[in-house]
């Protein structure tokens, strides 16, 4: 289902989709003025709507303790936390020449993994573990970690953070033969709702070459599933 077949449903159908942890696309939903404000208003006018929470929610701002929240989580939330949906942050790619012909996977395993969940914004962390067999060009090994964190550093589902990922790799490369998994936990699962602590969520994307499963068999003996 697109998003503009999930607008035309009732409003309490389109909330129950959400919560059913269906994704409407694999790109982030941005609006299209998404980036007409720069990033010191975008925190001024954040820091006055969480005021604005705080005061709601009944705690007093003039404590010490929390006058400066607002702006704490104000330029938290956009100079670090979400600061992936900035394309101007987006890392630059380093590809150098495979002069050592080298046809084997490139395995880059236990990636650390900090994101937040769009439905309640809580906090997913885990691990990516990525992989690629060259065509003619590798990449820098810490763009790859640079690559998880940008896509990681936004609004997420877990399902579209592993396929923005891997595209964003297999355009890098001009290659297919890429593979993203991710083991994460979810706040949102641990803290509230269900309070299970135990659970893990495992999310994967073969393209190309790991879509057979000898390699794919080879993939997972490296990172020990």
């Amino acid at each position: 289902m697109n998003a503009k077949e999930n607008s035309a449903l009732p409003s309490h159908m389109s909330r129950d989709i959400h919560h059913d942890h269906v994704m409407t696309s694999i790109e982030t939903p941005l609006r299209e003025d998404a980036f007409e404000l720069d990033d010191d208003l975008k925190v001024e006018l954040i820091e006055k709507k969480f005021e604005e929470i705080l005061q709601v929610l009944g705690l007093d701002l003039t404590d010490d303790s929390l006058k400066d929240t607002p702006l704490r989580v104000a330029k938290m939330y956009v100079k670090e936390i979400f600061k992936g949906l900035d394309p101007a942050n987006k890392p630059s790619m380093s590809l150098f020449e495979n002069k050592y012909h080298y046809k084997q996977m490139l395995v880059e395993k236990d990636i650390r993994v900090n994101s937040t969940c769009e439905h309640h914004f809580l906090p997913i962390y885990g691990k990516a573990h990525v992989a690629y067999i060259s065509t003619g060009q590798v990449i820098g090994l810490s763009k790859i970690n640079r690559i998880v964190e940008y896509y990681s550093k936004r609004p997420q589902v877990q399902e579209r953070l592993t396929i923005q990922i891997a595209n964003e790799l297999k355009e890098a490369l001009s290659t297919d033969d890429v593979a993203v998994l991710i083991d994460a936990k979810h706040m949102c699962v641990s803290s509230r709702g269900i309070q299970d602590h135990c659970s893990s969520t495992v999310t994967a994307e073969y393209c190309g070459k790991f879509n057979d499963p000898s390699i794919r068999q080879e993939f997972l003996k490296y990172i020990g599933l």
